[in-house]
């Protein structure tokens, strides 16, 4: 039996984190910042969004460990 590199969990978690940081920084180059910027603003974004992600999609115990 093959172990999960990810959980199901996780690859929820990152995937909508991705998806706010690119939004985010499409939405900043859509508002005319320059590119750096529009950057910076979502790596900013994927970086709160995880946790945030984390905390709204709660895992069970068998989760945790």
């Amino acid at each position: 039996m093959r172990n999960q590199l990810l959980s199901v969990r996780a690859a929820l978690v990152l995937t909508l984190s991705l998806l706010t940081g690119i939004g985010a920084g499409a939405l900043t180059a859509a508002g005319g910042t320059p590119p750096s910027q529009s950057v910076l603003y979502g790596v900013g974004a994927f970086g709160l969004a995880v946790p945030f992600f984390d905390r709204l999609i709660a895992g069970t115990r068998d989760d945790e460990r």
